[in-house]
C-alpha cells in the first residue's frame, strides 16, 4: 500500500509539474499565431489558426501516429511476456514512461513552432468522443467487481469480457494520445485542466502490470476527476451547462463508481441521499425544475453506449458463429 501511495503522489506531482511548464511557456502563443479564438458553431474548436501551415498538419499527425504506435508496441510486447502484477517498475514501465516523456517534449515544441494540433483536421467531437468511449469501457471492465448499477452484477457474454480485458489498454492509449495531440499546449484554464487530467491518465498507462494500476482508490479517482474537470471547464466557459457535468458525472458515482471502493451500505446510502437533496435544492432554488433532466443525460448516454457496444458484439459474434460454428 505504501508503494502505491508513493507512486500515486509522484504521478500527481509530475502531472502538476508538466502542466506548470505549459502555463509558464504558453503566454506568448496568442501574439505569435493568428488564432481563431471564436466558436462559430457547436463542436467547432476555437484554438486553431486561421491559416494552418503544412508543417502543422505533418507534425501533428506524425507525432500522434508515432506516439500511438510506440505505446501500442510496448503494450503488445509486455503482454507477450505474460507478466504478473508487481510493485516494481520493469522495462515496459520505463519504456512507456520514456515514450510519453519524449512525446510531451515534442508536442510542446510542435505547439511553440506551429501551434495547431489535430483539431485543424478533425472535429472536436472526436476528441470528446474518444474520452467518453474510454469511460464507458471502464464501466464495462469494472462490472464484475462493482456491478453496473447499484452494485448489481450484469452477466455479459464471457467472450465479450475477454475481449474488453485483452484490448482495453490499446483503446485507452489511443483515446489519451489522440486527445493529447488534438489540443495545442495553450494555457487557458480548460487546456491546463485537461492536460493535467491527461497526464494522470498517462501515468496509469505507464503502470501497466504494476499493482498500483489496479488500486481501487487510484482508479476511482481517475474516473471521478472527470466530474471536477468537466464542471470547472464549463463554468470557466460560462456556457450555462455546468450542472449537466456536475450532476451527471455525480450521478455516475452514485449509480456505479462508489460501489468499487469498499464503502459500507450506510455510507453509500448517506452519499446518495445527500446527492439527491443537493440536486433537489439546486433546481428548486434556481427555479429551473425543467432542467432537472440534466442529471440523467450523462448516465443515459453511458448506459446507452454500453448497450450499443454489447449489441454490436452479440451481432458480430452471432455472425462469426454462423459462418464458422464451434466444433
Amino acid at each position: 500500500m505504501k508503494t502505491s501511495k508513493n507512486i500515486v503522489l509522484s504521478s500527481v506531482a509530475t502531472a502538476f509539474a508538466l502542466t506548470l511548464v505549459i502555463w509558464l511557456t504558453a503566454g506568448n502563443l496568442a501574439s505569435r499565431f493568428d488564432v481563431v479564438n471564436e466558436k462559430y458553431f457547436p463542436f467547432f474548436y476555437p484554438w486553431q489558426t486561421h491559416n494552418p501551415t503544412t508543417m502543422a498538419y505533418i507534425t501533428a499527425w506524425v507525432g500522434y501516429a508515432l506516439h500511438n504506435i510506440l505505446a501500442w508496441g510496448v503494450i503488445y510486447a509486455a503482454k507477450q511476456q505474460k507478466p504478473k502484477y508487481e510493485h516494481g517498475f520493469r522495462w515496459f514501465n520505463w519504456a512507456m514512461l520514456g515514450i510519453n516523456g519524449v512525446f510531451y517534449i515534442l508536442h510542446w515544441l510542435q505547439t511553440q513552432l506551429w501551434y495547431d494540433g489535430l483539431a485543424i483536421a478533425v472535429p472536436e467531437v472526436t476528441s470528446q468522443g474518444s474520452v467518453i468511449l474510454m469511460l464507458v469501457i471502464i464501466l464495462i471492465l469494472e462490472t464484475p467487481r462493482r456491478g453496473l448499477a447499484f452494485g448489481k452484477k450484469v452477466k455479459f457474454h464471457k467472450r465479450f469480457m475477454q475481449i474488453v480485458r485483452e484490448y482495453h489498454g490499446y483503446i485507452f492509449s489511443w483515446a489519451i494520445i489522440y486527445t493529447f495531440w488534438y489540443h495545442p499546449m495553450e494555457n487557458t484554464f480548460g487546456h491546463l485542466a485537461g492536460f493535467f487530467y491527461i497526464f494522470l491518465l498517462f501515468a496509469q498507462s505507464v503502470l501497466l502490470f504494476n499493482r498500483t494500476h489496479l488500486n481501487k482508490y487510484w482508479t476511482f479517482a481517475l474516473e471521478a476527476i472527470v466530474l471536477v474537470h468537466g464542471t470547472l471547464v464549463a463554468i470557466s466557459q460560462a456556457n450555462g451547462i455546468w450542472p449537466m457535468f456536475a450532476f451527471g458525472f455525480g450521478a455516475m458515482i452514485i449509480l456505479t463508481q462508489m460501489y468499487g471502493i469498499g464503502l459500507s451500505t450506510w455510507v453509500r446510502r448517506a452519499i446518495a441521499v445527500s446527492f439527491l437533496l443537493g440536486v433537489s435544492a439546486f433546481y428548486l432554488l434556481s427555479g429551473n425544475l425543467a432542467g432537472v433532466n440534466e442529471v440523467i443525460r450523462i448516465p443515459f448516454i453511458d448506459y446507452a453506449l454500453i448497450g450499443v457496444i454489447y449489441l454490436l458484439f452479440l451481432g458480430i459474434n452471432a455472425l462469426v458463429t454462423a459462418v464458422r460454428p464451434e466444433k
